[in-house]
């Protein structure tokens, strides 16, 4: 914190200014506009940006599958390449890179906050609508840090000297205060979502961020009240159409998402999920900087709502072979596959002339490619206009279910929960409805899981979820693989790289260099 803290308190810069004729911080923090300007680049600094650059772009939520088992980041300057592959250490300039970031964050939102009351506003609600936002923001941060290093320091009011040289406090401590005080800032905003500036929190997206980090934390009756409290709100729905929920056809007219990135959110209301998620081709932009892998792939159950290896229909080597066999629709609308066409060409990831040649740098490696925020409309243009879904009521299904089983306490509402998530995927639901026969706890865990990991599949909350159930030790620690075909009458899947994860990675270390400045931090174990 005194690394970064400490220079925003002395409003070094005056907090990243915009007005030239402002020469203190009094006048640069003086109207309703001031304070708009400021809850705008807190979100947009670390969250919302969506710029066509390596800084920005592993930001971005999407970007977050790079470090889980589910996708492989091509370029190590998004930093998630030496997440995913265990190339983690006090030194990996990575894990500098978040803390820093955040705590930057911090400082600058402790300081806004304290003075909020300066600036001149017509209205009152305006104030507290925007001093809640920030407040909000600054939960968002201590979310994230507290899932990634645990314990750290925690201040609510401006650092200085001597408070930020005092220890870290721990997790649960910071979570203890952390989550009321968010439950008391979400009742404090509006009910709907604004005209303008939809991406600001309401009072429900703000409960759905609070639902999704009670959740990773363990805390499943605050995450299933909060999830019941959003459903039974009556102001959010699942849209008719998964696939199109990250198109063009759905983006902006549907009800399903809850917290989301508009063109409000970032400058110029250019996207550029094309370029960071497309396949390479001969005109179009696309990069493929994150890329699904075969884990992920392989673990989009049948039609009929079966394990592809527990499947009396097919044999497990027909649906590693052909991955749209009797299979849930799911995958076809979140992932573009070997064969299939785009932009009028037919992919042939094995022709060394393609473009789409899993040997390109720019065609991912994997043979695989998210769909999902890739439009076609913006295959031959510079950028797009997409609007993102960051939290959504699918989610909120999923987290109502997940913490009644985890409670052992399975009643209709979860099942239905999960019912209506599968019955809107396109699941054959005279088998896939989960009512039709009894399970153990062990298996409404196992379902669960695999229908999170499926349903928000290349939503950038996969490596959370590793994390929190304790099975990154399994599936980051061996080779990944990507496209599978029959070789001499053997299986053969591309291999993209190998991957380690010992048992102390569940946390991150702090880097030397903040060891060296902050002495209340101390190291995680095992670093």
């Amino acid at each position: 914190m005194a690394s970064a803290g400490l220079s925003l308190t002395s409003c070094d810069k005056f907090l990243d200014k915009t007005d030239p004729t402002a020469t203190n911080f009094e006048e640069f923090f003086s109207t309703e506009a001031d304070i708009l300007r400021v809850v705008y680049s807190s979100y947009l600094d670390v969250f919302s940006n969506t710029a066509n650059n390596a800084t920005v772009r592993s930001n971005f939520f999407y970007m977050e599958e790079g470090k889980s088992d589910n996708a492989y980041s091509r370029s190590a300057g998004d930093n998630h390449q030496s997440i995913a592959n265990g190339n983690l250490n006090s030194n990996t300039s990575t894990v500098s890179y978040y803390y820093n970031l955040h705590m930057k964050h911090l400082g600058r939102l402790n300081t806004f906050i304290a003075n909020i009351d300066k600036p001149f506003v017509e209205d009152e609600s305006i104030r507290v609508k925007y001093k809640g936002i920030l407040e909000a923001l600054r939960c968002w941060h201590y979310f994230k840090l507290t899932s990634r290093y645990a314990n750290v320091p925690f201040f609510l009011e401006p650092a200085d000297l001597s408070t930020a040289l005092q220890p870290a406090k721990s997790k649960a401590e910071i979570l203890g205060t952390l989550f009321p005080m968010a439950e008391e800032i979400a009742n404090s905003l509006p009910e709907d979502t604004y005209t303008t500036n939809a991406y600001m929190f309401n009072r429900y997206s703000f409960k759905a961020l609070i639902m999704r980090y009670a959740l990773y934390n363990g805390d499943y009756e605050r995450a299933a009240r909060l999830a019941k409290e959003i459903m039974d709100s009556k102001k959010y729905e699942l849209f008719s159409n998964y696939g199109n929920l990250f198109n063009y056809s759905g983006d902006k007219i549907n009800k399903e998402y809850i917290l989301r990135f508009n063109k409000e959110s970032h400058p110029s209301a250019a996207t550029f999920s094309f370029t960071n998620l497309a396949p390479q081709s001969k005109t179009g932009s696309g990069q493929a900087y994150l890329v699904p892998v075969k884990s992920l792939v392989d673990s989009y159950w049948t039609l009929q709502g079966r394990p592809i290896d527990q499947c009396p229909l097919h044999t497990k080597q027909e649906y590693e072979l052909n991955p749209k066999l009797n299979r849930d629709p799911r995958f076809a609308a979140s992932i573009i596959s070997n064969g299939d066409t785009f932009n009028g060409e037919v992919i042939n990831i094995y022709d060394p002339n393609s473009t789409y040649s899993y040997e390109k740098i720019r065609a991912g490696k994997s043979g695989y490619w998210f769909k999902k925020f890739v439009d076609p409309a913006d295959y031959s243009r510079a950028s797009g206009e997409m609007e993102f879904g960051v939290i959504r009521y699918g989610e909120v299904l999923l987290t109502y279910a997940e913490a009644k089983i985890m409670q052992n306490d399975v009643d209709e509402l979860a099942k239905k929960c999960i019912n209506d998530i599968r019955r809107r995927g396109g699941l054959d639901m005279t088998v896939a409805d989960v009512t039709l026969s009894g399970k153990s706890q062990q298996q409404w865990i196992d379902l669960i899981r695999n229908e999170r990991r499926i349903e928000l599949a290349g939503e950038g909350v996969r490596y959370d979820d590793i994390i929190r159930w304790k099975i990154a030790e399994d599936v980051l620690n061996k080779p990944v693989y990507g496209h599978t075909r029959l070789v001499n009458g053997q299986l053969e899947s591309l291999k993209i790289e190998d991957r380690t994860f010992k048992s102390f990675n569940y946390l991150w270390p702090f880097h030397e260099s903040s060891l060296k400045v902050e002495p209340g931090l101390k190291q995680n174990p095992g670093y």
